[in-house]
Parts: structure tokens; sequence; C-alpha cells
């Protein structure tokens, strides 16, 4: 029988090639990067917010321990500790079961196109797969896209488009889209931070203690909000302890002037000039010559491959109607959004689901529990266990505060699901520089 091709080997696809192998699923995990959880790697200096127990699937957790594995207990790993000590070994446990460097350029149905109904779902699912080797093609019963967001970040544009300019200084590498890893080339130098979520404020967390070792290093923060809003988090009541702690972490480094906050601003442009890097805003305003820019606005699916696949997405966040419902950003928080599973996943195209980060599309309130609850539910479908699939087994954390965006223009008024507004937060300078 054809495998189950599982697209992306991070830690949603690595955890449903456990379930379907814990069910008697044959999975084929396909991985564009040089080895698993290749987009981890990649941020691997950055401390996750979430505790171990939560990282760690229950079905993986099956796998490993039978192969004499322990789980570390507590702590919050980085992401470096998180694929070491974890999704690692379960890329060995599952074997041959996972390819690397097999990048996915395409999904159809074989034999048919997007537009053929006639015996459309009798026919397998073609995964069209570059390797080192070539082009070939798999056929598969099922395919679960886990393929992330990661390759696909946000532009600093504020129209969601490139600003004038920022593919030119993405090219010298005085432009990035990631959380840098922080080092002396910070010391003594102007950094531009744009974006607003929690890569933002690890970032801005980070530059503030490099500034409080060498105070000629200057920080720029860009927020496209009127107001500061909910931009700290939720503090205490936060249920994610670290998740709260990082929120107020970047908030003591503005209050004690170790940050420039820059708000209502809408990236226009971004321009080369004599060394240095100029972001300047739709209203004219302009920021000082940076060393360095980091924008870090969220990410985007990538839908690309799937053009011949039968998708229903919603037109604001590119994701599946139903899971759009409970995680749009501009109401929800992580804990006031539901738990998705395989009739929230499921597409027009049947025996295709996007789990993971994709999943949310452009909504930045996913959490690695929700996924593994969601590729749970959905190999419990592919198996035919129908009750399992439509049974809930996760509770998720709260915020505590409303994870929408705040007051886009300070003459905007809107609510959220947990105050009846975002409120305006008045900075004073913390004597402690904390």
């Amino acid at each position: 029988m054809d495998p189950v091709v599982i697209i992306g080997a991070g830690p949603q696809g690595l955890a449903a090639a456990a379930h379907l192998m814990e069910r008697g699923v044959e999975p084929l995990v396909l991985e564009a990067g040089p080895g698993p959880a290749a987009a981890v790697q990649e941020w691997g200096h950055v401390r996750l917010f979430s505790p171990w127990p939560e990282l760690i699937d229950g079905a993986s957790r099956r796998l490993l321990e039978r192969a004499g594995w322990s789980a570390p207990e507590q702590g919050y790993p980085t992401g470096a500790r998180w694929v070491s000590e974890y999704l690692e070994p379960l890329a060995a446990a599952l074997g041959d079961r996972i390819r690397c460097s097999a990048r996915v350029v395409g999904v159809g149905r074989k034999g048919r196109d997007l537009s053929v109904d006639s015996g459309r779902e009798a026919q397998p699912f073609t995964v069209h797969v570059e390797t080192h080797h070539g082009e070939e093609r798999i056929e598969a019963r099922a395919v679960i896209d886990a393929s992330g967001t990661w390759s696909t970040p946000n532009p600093a544009g504020a129209d969601g488009l490139p600003a004038a300019g920022e593919r030119a200084a993405a090219t010298t590498g005085m432009l990035t889209y990631r959380i840098p890893d922080m080092d002396s080339r910070c010391s003594g130098r102007h950094t531009v931070v744009i974006g607003n979520g929690h890569s933002a404020a690890t970032a801005i967390a980070n530059l503030a203690r490099i500034a409080r070792r060498d105070p000629t290093t200057r920080i720029t923060w860009v927020l496209r909000r009127g107001q500061v809003g909910d931009t700290f988090g939720g503090g205490q009541a936060d249920e994610l302890p670290e998740r709260g702690a990082l929120g107020q972490r970047a908030k003591r480094a503005v209050e004690s002037g170790l940050v420039q906050l820059a708000t209502g601003f809408r990236t226009e442009r971004i321009d080369m000039v004599g060394g240095s890097v100029i972001v300047s805003a739709e209203d004219g305003r302009q920021l000082d010559p940076a060393d360095h820019v980091v924008v870090l606005t969220g990410f985007r699916p990538d839908h690309t491959f799937l053009s011949e696949v039968r998708l229903e997405l919603d037109v604001r966040l590119q994701a599946p109607p139903r899971v759009a419902t409970e995680v749009d950003p501009n109401i929800h928080s992580c804990g006031s959004v539901a738990a998705t599973g395989a009739a929230d996943l499921a597409h027009p195209e049947p025996g295709f689901y996007i789990v993971g980060a994709k999943s949310y599309g452009r909504a930045p309130t996913f959490l690695a529990l929700t996924g593994f609850e969601q590729v749970r539910s959905v190999v419990a479908q592919l198996a035919g266990d129908e009750e399992a699939a439509q049974r809930v087994e996760l509770e998720l954390p709260d915020t505590g505060v409303c994870g929408g965006a705040g007051l886009f223009d300070e003459a905007e008024q809107g609510g959220g699901c947990c105050t009846p507004a975002p409120q305006q937060i008045t900075l004073e300078p913390d004597p402690a520089g904390r």
C-alpha cells in the first residue's frame, strides 16, 4: 500500500510519523533541508517559552522510551537543545522513513489536474520531489503538509509587500529576517527591529543586554500600531511564564531608555546610503541611519507547490476557514483558541491536510502542543478512528490578555475578546536600568 507522505521533518512532521507508526500505517517524511528539524536548527540560539513537557508529542515519547530514551522533565530549552535532545533522537528512531534533501515541488492527483472531478478521489496523490539525483514522483494514499512557514517571512513593507529597496538591502546582509544570534557585531552600533510579536520582543531583550554592556549601542523598535497596546504581552497573567517574562524584559528595556520606540510607523522605503540603512515611513518620517535592520513581522504560508490540490482557505489569514475563525489575531490570544483537529483542518481534497504553523496561515498564535494535538487527530482520521479524531485532548494556556492587533491608528476604536479595548501604556524611565 502507498505510504502517507509527510512534508517536513520538523516537530509536527516527525510527530505525525510517530502517530502513523503507532497505528500501523507506513509514513514517508520528505524534508527539504539537509537534516531533520532543519528550520529549528536555524534558530537554535533562541530559547523557547514553552517548557519541556509541552514540547514532546505523546506518540513520539512512547516510541523513544521503548528505545531507552528519557524525556527532559523541566526547563526551557533552546532550539538547539530541542533538536539534539528530542528531535534528532526521534528522527533516528524513525530511521529510513525520513528522506532529507528532498524538496517537494508539487502535489496532485494521479492523472487528474485541479479541474477534473471524474474519478479523482479514487486516484492516489502524486508528490513531486527534487533531490540531488533529479526529480522523482512518489504516489501516496494521503498527504500531510507540515512544511511550516519558516522559509517565507513577511516583508517590512506596511502593505504586505517588500518596501521599496528592501530586496536590495537584503542582498547586502544588512537587512535580515531572523532573530539575530547576538554578538559583538551589534555592540556600539545602531540596530532597527521592525515587528510586534514574540520574535521582535526576543530580539529587543537580547539587544538590550548588549546595550547595558556598551552604552554606545543604539536600538530602535518600529511598531506599525499607533499605540503600544499589548505589545509587552500578558506579564504575570500569562500562563506560559517565560512568554510573560519575555514581554516584561522588552518592556523594561524600553522604560530604561535603552530602546527608542517608533510607533505608528508604516515602512515604505529602505535605502542603502553611504554604508548605512535608512528606513522611511509612509508619512515621511525617517529613522536615523542603521547598521542593521532586523525584520520580524511574522511569517506566511507557501501554497505555490499545492496549485493542483483543492484547498479551502480564509481570504485574510490563508488558513482553513474553521481554523481561521479560532486563530484570528485581531481577536484571540493563544488561550482563547480552541484546539483544532481533523475536521477543522480538512480541505475539499480528501486525504490532504495542512498541520502545524502553516495551518494557522498568517496568525502568530501557534504553539507546539497545538500542532501535536492536530497530528494526533489527523492520523486518527486517516486510520479510520473517527471517535479519536473528534476527541479533544488539549487544554491551551492563556495569555491573560487579548492577542489582537491593538489600535492600528490612534483614532481607531475597537475591542477584543479579553478587554473592552487595547489600553494605552505610558512609559516612564526605570531608575534601576532594568
